[in-house]
């Protein structure tokens, strides 16, 4: 056998228990690289039926006690919570409004939440419409 061989991998370190490093043969995983953020209306749509799922499941007794946990006040719970009373459709759409890549959202909590209280599915969706198509007025 040659004194002289050379053998040419790609390894990638990845962390393993208590900050240690170990070596991964390969090349290194693609990481997807999102451009923009989820707008803060999506992410309080997903936390409202999370909250939901939480208070079905018994796994809070109540809104008090989610409040609790959340260090935020029962009223901004109720807020929150308050989502679910918007059509099913306008939840789906909120839940996937487009990255925000630069600016401020298009869309504010404070607005889908006066939607919310309109009880009136079809109404509120002319609400949204019309919301929607100020939006697309927007620079």
């Amino acid at each position: 056998m040659p004194d002289n061989l050379t053998i040419t991998k790609k390894v990638h370190f990845a962390s393993a228990k208590r900050g240690r490093r170990r070596i991964k043969s390969g090349p290194k995983p693609v990481q997807r690289v999102f451009n923009g953020r989820v707008p803060r209306v999506s992410r309080l749509m997903a936390l409202t039926i999370k909250f939901d799922d939480l208070l079905r499941s018994g796994a809070v007794r109540d809104q008090a006690e989610l409040a609790e946990l959340g260090h935020v006040s029962r009223a901004r719970v109720t807020q929150i919570i308050n989502l679910l009373y918007l059509a099913p459709d306008i939840q789906e759409e909120l839940l996937f409004l487009s990255r925000v890549t630069s600016g401020r959202d298009p869309v504010t909590e404070r607005e889908v939440r006066a939607i919310a209280t309109e009880v009136d599915w079809g109404r509120q969706r002319r609400m949204w419409q019309a919301l929607r198509t100020e939006w697309a007025r927007l620079p």
